[in-house]
């Protein structure tokens, strides 16, 4: 035996191979850092979360990954349980096959890491030398390591223990457990410690984010901070007192409309009306690009223009001031900055927006007949637009939005935009959505019934009978009033169809949605002229799927809805059995609540259809 140990050594070192010589890549990783993702630059990288079992390493490292993922920067979580599924399944858990578990995870982690993707590992690795190694391999291929503790104090993990791993450890039918008969080596000095027995998961998600920006290794708007423009409490009064110095521009209630929007950050990172050089970035590309975005990041959705027209008398007087009031109803309510007048080419606008130029069409009518000139400019909002009409308490900010989901604790936000009355069919939606993400594993998905608040067309609901209605829509149970949120978009309707409703995703995606469901023909309208549908009907969603800068929602595509005269209940169509099914139009429904009939049984919910018969008598009473 005194011999073997020798001779063992001898024949190891005799099987491996000696003639091996490491091969330079002929892509640099710049170049490669062009290729891999939708946002180019290099962002090789390693994100090691180590400590105890149950501390919440996984939990982060997947989510991490997702919202890497689904904001364009390729991700890849090693996670240790699938490890030793496939690479490592020939390795135990004693001290050796623990080291080299660590090792061949490194040494993947690097070529991760060297191929330009953001690689995160979950391993315990209790052991802070074999933790240094691991550095040692990136640090001699020049990629970043980032060490993060993930800290859970012993006894959190145990009340954890979703595996039941501590109960058994301490039943010791397992041996060698870290923490209870094996000793985890706290790293000494871990680029972040992340207290996951203090912190949900969405902080130590952007805790993580944070230490990747300051790092350079993702871009600065990877957080999509809400660009908010009211100024701040301690100046109002100064700028108020400004703002009844400067000239002033009356506006109407559709640019109060716009102004909201721009104030509470719908359309961040915007600071204001746009100037020219924004508005043919929006007319031509969809996009906003120059000083917005980090140069290698990419470019930002922004589908419709938003801006300020004036008249020619007014750009006259005007021009050239520094600074001017927006005057709404006799009171100043914001001012804008650096302004820059420029000719608003109105029939290219509507074409290019709405492809028609037709000047029946509501909104092309408003566009026509507005001022020949367009204002932009850097704008400050002296307080909260508020209409006092009643539903002030459904007008939520994306920042108190994000706030009621973080409160509610939930791990995906469904969004469902809608300027008409709920159906049974609009329900089935968002019941299914609920339901299919509760079986991807999604503990608390959370719906955000989110009605357009700003102009619509004279013909549709108004908004007051709209919010009547939803709220019956929760009284009945249709819809879960536990993991709903029912609030306002304050953005006028532009019936742009397939454009326009880029807009409408961009903006839930700004309030922290990131599933949206699209409906068939949104933002769409008949053609005034011709009464055919303007857009295609399934355009919407295509386009949806495609657009640049929305990959950090998830689109939710459209299932036909009809009413199945067999269940007595609205039901996903089935063309196999077309006889079964009855397709009720709008148009029907608005005969039926005009008469006082009732619909088919299960088509609405009796309080919410009982709200549009009011609605309609009213009209007709009215009239």
């Amino acid at each position: 035996m005194i011999y073997f140990e020798p001779l063992l050594f001898l024949f190891q070192n005799l099987n491996k191979a000696t003639n091996v010589v490491y091969q330079a890549h002929h892509v640099s990783r710049s170049k490669r850092g062009q290729v891999v993702g939708t946002k180019g630059g290099f962002r090789g990288c390693t994100i090691w979360l180590t400590g105890l079992s149950g501390a919440g390493k996984t939990t982060i490292s997947f989510a991490l990954e997702d919202y890497l993922v689904s904001h364009g920067i390729p991700c890849y979580s090693l996670d240790g349980d699938n490890i030793r599924h496939g690479l490592n399944k020939n390795l135990g858990f004693s001290a050796e096959d623990r080291e080299e578990n660590i090792r061949r995870v490194a040494e993947v982690a690097k070529l991760f890491a060297d191929a330009g993707l953001v690689c995160v590992t979950s391993f315990i690795s209790p052991f802070a030398q074999d933790r240094e190694e691991a550095r040692r391999v990136h640090a001699s291929s020049g990629l970043p390591f980032f060490e993060v503790f993930v800290h859970a104090p012993l006894e959190v993990c145990e009340s954890r223990d979703v595996k039941g791993l501590y109960k058994k450890a301490r039943a010791g039918e397992i041996k060698g457990f870290t923490g209870i008969d094996s000793e985890y080596e706290r790293p000494e000095r871990p680029e972040l410690v992340l207290k996951t027995g203090e912190l949900s998961v969405n902080e130590c998600l952007h805790q993580v984010l944070d230490l990747l920006k300051q790092q350079k290794i993702v871009p600065n708007e990877i957080l999509e901070e809400v660009t908010e423009l009211f100024v701040p409490g301690d100046r109002v009064n100064d700028v108020l007192a400004e703002a009844n110095t400067l000239p002033t521009i009356s506006i109407t209630k559709l640019d109060l409309q716009w102004v909201q929007v721009l104030a509470e950050g719908w359309a961040s990172p915007l600071k204001g009306f746009m100037r020219e050089r924004e508005f043919l970035q929006t007319m031509h590309f969809g996009n906003l690009l120059d000083e917005w975005v980090v140069p290698e990041s990419g470019a930002i959705n922004m589908s419709i223009p938003i801006v300020l027209p004036v008249s020619i008398e007014t750009k006259e007087k005007l021009e050239g001031c520094a600074a001017v009031a927006l005057e709404y109803q006799g009171s100043r309510v914001a001012v804008i900055r650096n302004t820059e007048f420029y000719a608003h080419r109105k029939e290219e606008h509507c074409a290019r927006q709405w492809g028609t130029t037709c000047p029946q069409h509501p909104y092309i009518k408003m566009v026509m007949e507005g001022g020949d000139w367009l204002v932009g400019g850097d704008l400050e909002v002296l307080e909260r637009i508020r209409w006092n009409d009643g539903l002030d308490q459904y007008r939520f900010t994306p920042k108190e939005l994000r706030q009621k989901f973080k409160d509610m604790k939930a791990d995906a936000v469904f969004a469902f935009q809608l300027r008409n009355p709920i159906h049974n069919g609009h329900a089935l939606l968002m019941q299914d959505t609920k339901r299919r993400l509760l079986e991807r594993g999604y503990k608390n998905p959370v719906l955000l019934l989110h009605p357009l608040g700003g102009w619509t067309k004279d013909d549709d609901v108004p908004l007051q009978w709209r919010m009547r209605q939803h709220d019956a829509v929760l009284e009945e149970g249709v819809l879960d009033p536990a993991s709903t949120i029912v609030a306002i978009f304050p953005s006028p309707m532009m019936y742009a169809g397939p454009t326009e409703v880029q807009w409408h995703c961009r903006a839930r995606m700004i309030a922290g949605a990131n599933f949206y469901i699209v409906g068939r023909d949104p933002a769409g309208m008949p053609h005034p002229e011709t009464k055919k549908d303007l857009y295609e009907p399934t355009h919407g969603g295509k386009v949806l799927s495609m657009a640049p800068g929305l990959t950090s929602v998830e689109i939710i595509p459209f299932r036909v809805a009809a009413y199945n005269k067999t269940k007595k209940a609205m039901d996903f169509y089935d063309k196999d059995r077309h006889e079964d099914f009855q397709f009720i139009s709008g148009t029907m429904m608005r005969s039926l609540a005009r008469s006082g009939e009732n619909p088919p049984d299960g088509f609405m919910a009796p309080k919410a259809w009982r709200v549009l018969v009011e609605y309609y008598t009213s009209l007709q009473k009215k009239n």
